[in-house]
């Protein structure tokens, strides 16, 4: 049975609440960009049909105390104008978390988003059924489902300038709330599913870091990334694609257009979480709360290494890396589906892996390069210029990261220079 999900919204003096983005994501070049599945209704359009009463307000009249009780709610028509109307993320004692009912997740080998860390949450209202479980493609989740992320980064140093920001590493910690003293939160990606399929919404945050406002056609934060060594500091914009860009990611077949979810797959939910109290494989948590229904295969389930895991062999890491950051576009279906590369964790080692395999209309985009992968030869492989390359009309991702992630292009040179053979 699925658990009742609530949550309550505690704000002292402002409503403060997690705000939100979609990014989209690179393509092949060949490739043309399909519509994103977005309402056309004004973005100030609310639905007053929720699946939950909204709020009860109450005041006391000698302080300036606010307490906001809310419900999560799936909205089924409009573009809410604010994060907060979605109801699924709680602020309170100064931490950010989901809501009560709301079910944070992560992945196993989280896509590179100019090293943004990441909330994931995922929620369905009572009454809905369990998603079904698929052992390749994303699990298919009813209609009302609402999945958000919070793309954030912890300040370079607390209290100062929340344009200067950190590189951490991701952790499956589920239970600890982000600590806002420490925390520039940038944009929240909501993604709903409606009787219609799913749509994308854009939200950034506004620079109180109180709510987050519908931006459809995107924004421009300028950020600069802080880290130890000396001179260690690297201006970037971090760019929020607008609504219909979405789809360069999330429309992962070229044939439909239609949008959908990319991360929630078997192999990439496939791992340990931390939720405080036990530590345990994060499907059967799911199982537990109801997101998804255990039709025995579960056990079996796919899994993929984590791309920075130094126990895992290096061609379960490079595989792994590959699958989360371009596998949405460069599958047999995706918007990349005429490039014949196909970068799943699955796909046998050749041609179709960029094995030797030429161009098919890079353009510049090869760097004077001839083949994706040159076994032994990383200098000479295309997928290494593109990954270090900022140029936007040859950088791979297309969207979705201004900077270079040094760290995935030393795993796939390394990788690559691993390879025995040649062209």
């Amino acid at each position: 049975m699925t658990p009742a999900r609530r949550g309550v919204l505690h704000l002292t003096g402002v409503l403060a609440l997690a705000g939100g983005i979609l990014l989209g994501c690179g393509q092949d070049e060949t490739a043309s960009t399909a519509p994103a599945s977005v309402e056309n209704s004004a973005e100030n359009e609310v639905a007053v049909e929720t699946t939950a009463a909204r709020d009860a307000v109450s005041r006391d009249d000698s302080s300036n105390e606010r307490t906001l009780t809310t419900v999560p709610v799936f909205i089924e028509q409009g573009n809410p104008e604010l994060l907060s109307d979605w109801a699924q993320l709680s602020i309170d004692g100064g931490g950010l978390a989901p809501a009560p009912g709301v079910t944070p997740y992560t992945l196993q080998s989280p896509l590179f988003s100019d090293h943004a860390l990441k909330l994931r949450t995922v929620w369905f209202p009572d009454g809905a059924e369990p998603a079904t479980y698929d052992s390749e493609d994303v699990f298919s989740f009813p209609v009302g489902t609402v999945i958000t992320k919070t793309f954030y980064y912890r300040l370079a140093t607390a209290g100062s300038s929340t344009d200067w920001v950190s590189r951490q590493p991701a952790t499956n910690d589920l239970h600890t709330p982000i600590d806002l003293a420490q925390t520039r939160l940038v944009e929240t990606r909501v993604l709903a599913h409606r009787e219609g399929g799913w749509v994308a919404l854009p939200y950034v945050w506004n620079d109180e870091q109180t709510d987050a406002e519908l931006k459809r056609a995107g924004d421009l934060v300028q950020l600069t990334l802080v880290d130890e060594s000396p001179g260690g500091e690297t201006p970037f914009p971090y760019v929020v694609p607008n609504s219909n860009q979405c789809a360069g990611c999330h429309a992962t077949n070229h044939t439909t257009g239609l949008i959908q979810p990319i991360g929630p797959k078997a192999r990439h939910l496939n791992t340990d979480v931390d939720l405080g109290d036990v530590v345990m494989p994060q499907l059967s948590h799911w199982v537990d709360v109801g997101l998804v229904a255990d039709n025995g295969a579960l056990s079996d389930a796919p899994e993929v290494a984590a791309w920075d895991d130094p126990s895992a062999s290096l061609d379960a890491r490079a595989r792994a890396y590959l699958d989360i950051n371009c596998s949405h576009c460069h599958n047999k279906n995706g918007p990349a589906d005429t490039s014949g590369l196909f970068l799943e964790s699955t796909t046998e080692y050749g041609p179709r892996l960029g094995v030797c395999k030429g161009p098919v209309a890079a353009g510049t985009g090869t760097g004077n390069r001839l083949v994706g992968i040159a076994p032994g030869e990383p200098d000479e492989s295309i997928f290494v210029f593109r990954m270090t390359t900022t140029d936007p009309g040859a950088m791979m991702p297309e969207l979705g990261r201004a900077i270079v992630h040094e760290d995935g292009v030393a795993l796939i040179s390394e990788w690559i220079e691993s390879l025995d053979g040649s062209c």
